[in-house]
């Protein structure tokens, strides 16, 4: 019998981003290390050019670090070709953006089928997903509806149901809010929670802390360095390069 844990959904160690501008190095991210397990729900806070979006990149396999080891479900992402990558997208990770990115031309359910048809899924079992994925964000009303005739709410909720509709291990949401009223936001955060209290493993990047306190975990970043935030003190689990590999404990301001 094996007792051996299942490994972490997201195992990210020492991972270093750096940009070459002519002979001048800029870094971006100073050697992360971040787990996250299945069924988490992790928020990652930070201002404009914190890091945060160069990190949703790298764990969204739509960029690579420059050193450092990346494990999506156990498989390592570093050094592999841009086909697996696309597959690693496809197949494991399901997309949220402020912005919905829905064709305007297409109705909800088609909307919905897009990622599918990659997959060379049949026509029917597209349309069955994706009616399944509109049913469980409540819009199984406004299957053939498009885009302009639905609210911004209802927009984003197909945004989630087309993310869900892959069956993902991982939904990884950018400002999934950022478009939104307050109230509509909180009513898309409540959508997610009830997701991930389902099973789904959620990524929610934001800048604001308000948004950030609907998951289980909150991680704020600030030039490129990593602070989890622990029964209201914050730990630094990244340590600049120069600093090693010890972790240091300090008090949240």
């Amino acid at each position: 019998m094996n007792d051996r844990p299942n490994p972490p959904l997201i195992e990210i160690n020492n991972v270093v981003k750096y940009y070459m501008m002519g002979r001048e190095k800029t870094t971006i991210l100073h050697g992360v290390s971040l787990n996250v397990t299945h069924g988490d729900f992790l928020a990652i806070v930070g201002p404009s050019g914190s890091g945060k979006s160069t990190l949703m990149n790298i764990i969204g396999c739509l960029d690579v670090p420059s050193g450092g080891s990346y494990k999506l479900d156990g498989a390592e992402v570093v050094g592999q070709s841009d086909n697996k990558l696309t597959e690693f997208r496809n197949k494991k990770i399901g997309f949220i953006f402020q912005g919905y990115h829905l064709l305007p031309k297409l109705s909800a359910l088609e909307n919905c089928e897009l990622p599918l048809i990659y997959r060379g899924m049949s026509g029917k079992e597209r349309k069955a997903r994706a009616a399944e994925a509109l049913e469980r964000v409540g819009l199984a009303h406004r299957m053939g509806h498009r885009p302009s005739e639905l609210s911004g709410g209802q927009q984003q909720r197909v945004a989630i149901a087309r993310a869900l509709a892959t069956n993902p291990s991982l939904l990884l949401a950018d400002e999934p809010t950022g478009a939104l009223d307050s109230k509509t936001g909180m009513e898309v955060l409540g959508m997610m929670e009830e997701l991930n209290d389902a099973g789904q493993t959620i990524i929610l990047i934001t800048h604001d802390m308000e948004v950030a306190k609907r998951a289980k975990r909150i991680v704020m970043i600030r030039d490129g360095v990593l602070t989890e935030l622990e029964g209201g003190n914050s730990r630094e689990i990244v340590a600049r390069p120069q600093d090693g590999d010890q972790k240091r404990l300090v008090e949240q301001t």
